[in-house]
């Protein structure tokens, strides 16, 4: 151990033995600790802060502002409304693609799985 280390670890020890942390907020419950691992590591710092700032990075504003509109194409019944509805949902769906190395559309599987195994399924039927 280091010097520095040292130190911190005595002022630690001197304020259990007299009570300093008998009082604190929250004890007796486990920490509830954010799992990062998955965030790169230099990306951390910034997603934490826009975290407490309650916003969303970019890409995940997106993703929720494509969602938003597959739900709204799929209950809409006027047909050139969801032409149009259809039409801003693949631009942003391109805008996201631009974004990442490989197209956001092979990556989601959500999107592509239920179709895929609908073509089987029907392929297997006949």
């Amino acid at each position: 151990m280091d010097f520095f280390q040292r130190i911190a670890e005595n002022r630690i020890l001197e304020a259990l033995e007299a009570g300093l942390f008998d009082n604190l907020p929250g004890k007796g419950r486990p920490l509830k600790l954010d799992d990062d691992s998955n965030v790169p590591e230099d990306l951390r710092l910034a997603y934490k802060i826009m975290k407490m700032a309650d916003c969303l990075p970019p890409e995940l504003e997106t993703r929720r502002e494509i969602t938003r509109l597959q739900d709204l194409v799929a209950s809409l019944e006027d047909e050139s409304e969801k032409l149009k509805q259809m039409q801003r949902l693949n631009f942003i769906v391109m805008k996201l693609s631009l974004t990442r190395p490989v197209s956001c559309l092979v990556l989601e599987h959500e999107i592509y799985a239920p179709k895929i195994l609908a073509r089987l399924e029907s392929k297997n039927r006949r």
